[in-house]
């Protein structure tokens, strides 16, 4: 059987003259991109450089939007009411899809970032404010949802376009959730160790959780976080290792089931 996967990272994240990753090198490897929307990281001129290196690179857009925590990297959990939120997705979605527009390419997807991700994850209600939100902008948008949560059974339920996620840079939790990224081993640094344990969860179509539980998933897009230190490396193991697997690395489509 013919397997393929999309393999995605988060980037647009600096900021005026303060560099976050290399997004550069990133997009020669990976296959779509969740640029932020100027709300957790990012600004304008930021924007409009990622999209049109991804445009140029043949790599998928996806908006990226966070919570409005510049300082905190949108890694702080907020607690807003429900039309706040919902506003805040349509205001950062726009701005993603005009700037797109305007440097000739246009936005695919949408992911949650930090805080408002994490939370919407288990939260079936703020999941759900959150993706009516995007598809009263874009109908037709595909919704990225981290894979086997809550975030999967709302847009199953919605009946929108979606493509499960898993991360490759990141230990899980036996309920499919990320492991806190306070806590020793959360976040994986080694690409050595990368690259194969996400074969292998490929090709078992499941997430394999910090205590070896297999959670059988959906499993269209695969993450690297563009902000930590080892990513471009991370990809390269990641990819080297899923082709070499006989793995075809390329943009997912997004699923209605």
């Amino acid at each position: 059987m013919n397997m393929t996967v999309d393999l995605n990272a988060d980037m647009g994240e600096s900021f005026g003259p303060w560099n976050m990753g290399d997004d550069a090198s990133l997009l020669d490897i990976v296959t779509s991109a969740n640029i932020a929307c100027g709300f957790h990281a990012g600004d304008p001129d930021v924007m409009a450089r990622t999209m049109s290196r991804a445009r140029d690179n043949g790599v998928g857009i996806g908006a990226h939007p966070g919570f409005l925590d510049l300082q905190g990297f949108g890694r702080r959990k907020m607690h807003v009411p429900h039309d706040t939120l919902r506003n805040m997705i349509r205001y950062q979605l726009g701005a993603a899809k005009g700037m797109a527009t305007a440097v000739g390419t246009q936005v695919r997807h949408l992911k949650l970032h930090g805080a408002m991700s994490n939370m919407a994850c288990v939260d079936h209600a703020m999941a759900r404010a959150c993706y009516e939100a995007a598809l009263d902008v874009d109908p037709d948008i595909i919704i990225m949802v981290l894979a086997a949560t809550a975030m999967e059974e709302v847009v199953r339920d919605l009946r929108c376009n979606w493509c499960g996620e898993i991360f490759a840079d990141r230990a899980y939790n036996d309920d499919a959730t990320l492991v806190d990224r306070s806590l020793p081993g959360a976040v994986i640094h080694d690409p050595e160790a990368a690259g194969p344990r996400i074969l292998e969860m490929v090709r078992e179509g499941a997430i394999i959780t910090e205590s070896g539980k297999r959670i059988p998933t959906a499993i269209d897009t695969i993450c690297l976080h563009g902000d930590t230190a080892e990513a471009v490396e991370l990809a390269k193991s990641v990819r080297s290792s899923l082709e070499s697997g006989g793995v075809t690395v390329q943009k997912f489509q997004g699923r209605k089931s």
